[in-house]
């Protein structure tokens, strides 16, 4: 099957200053991919490239077959789209909303796809059946949440962009939330491209992470495999005897079960680490703010092997 996102040679300007240059990567169908970066590393100006928003200034792109730059509306039935934040409509009540924006897709039905999403469905899907028939005003931050997805998934997308999908989330907000898109994942085989600084949510959700640093992807993988690359030895910590031990091994299987062979019972405590996805992911931003172009490149090339 072909990619249903295809980036090659991405570039873009604005005015003097280089924000793209050069980003390469594939989403294959069904994927979960968080893009990572710092704030102005090129990450909106990217989605906003998938999605049709704005006109790059050079390199190839392709998305569900089409060049978002000159898709059709039959092609846009096929996106979803949560923004950060967006205007809604505070005297409507979520299933109003959703009514009206659902009959836009019907003409886009196709006999693998039916538009829209049943509304009933749609609702409890998203949490808010008891919630349907309330002003939209009155509804938490959390429930509104819920809600922008519902409005990005009505006309059953086959490819969802979720920009800052929890940013203002509470704990339990996000964590139902988390459970949303793993949901929309499994059941309707949607293919999630999203961006959050939350590198606990990205490594929650996402089955590939894609880190954007200096216009460029740095990084290509997911959140064990870089984190294994980036870190070759594990910390291994256990209390024996009365005492706190620590060790770097490069197989911690290996290691925790001789010791179990040497210590059994009198082993406590005993802990494995690893790189965490923040650890790699500050590795690799720190070295390109550092302007350590060489060492990133080598780090590139170890990680996306």
């Amino acid at each position: 099957m072909e990619p249903v996102v295809t980036v090659r040679d991405l570039r873009m300007r604005y005015g003097a200053a280089d924000v793209l240059t050069g980003v390469e990567f594939d989403v294959s169908a069904g994927e979960v991919v968080c893009l990572l970066g710092p704030n102005g590393a090129g990450k909106t100006t990217t989605i906003e490239i998938l999605e049709g928003f704005r006109i790059r200034s050079a390199g190839d792109v392709s998305v569900l077959g089409q060049d978002p730059a000159h898709a059709d509306e039959d092609w846009r039935a096929r996106t979803g789209v949560v923004l950060q934040s967006w205007r809604d409509h505070p005297r409507w009540t979520p299933r109003r909303l959703l009514t009206q924006l659902g009959g836009y897709f019907a003409p886009y039905s196709t006999p693998e796809r039916q538009r829209p999403h049943d509304i009933d469905l749609l609702l409890e899907t998203v949490g808010l059946t008891q919630l349907a028939d309330r002003k939209i005003a009155t509804l938490s931050g959390g429930q509104r949440r819920r809600l922008d997805v519902a409005v990005g998934i009505v006309g059953r997308p086959e490819l969802l962009f979720l920009d800052e999908p929890t940013a203002g989330f509470d704990p339990q907000a996000r964590r139902e939330f988390h459970d949303l898109v793993r949901g929309l994942a499994r059941a309707e085989g949607t293919t999630i491209l999203l961006t959050t600084h939350d590198l606990d949510e990205a490594e929650k959700l996402a089955d590939r992470v894609l880190v954007l640093a200096a216009g460029r992807i740095v990084a290509d993988d997911t959140v064990d495999g870089l984190s294994r690359r980036l870190e070759g030895e594990a910390q291994v910590r256990w209390t024996a005897s009365g005492e706190r031990h620590h060790e770097s091994v490069p197989d911690a299987t290996a290691f925790v079960r001789q010791l179990l062979d040497e210590l059994g019972a009198d082993v406590h405590d005993l802990e494995v680490r690893r790189a965490s996805l923040e650890d790699a992911y500050l590795a690799l931003v720190q070295q390109h703010e550092a302007g350590h172009g060489e060492a990133a490149a080598r780090l590139f090339a170890e990680v996306t092997r």
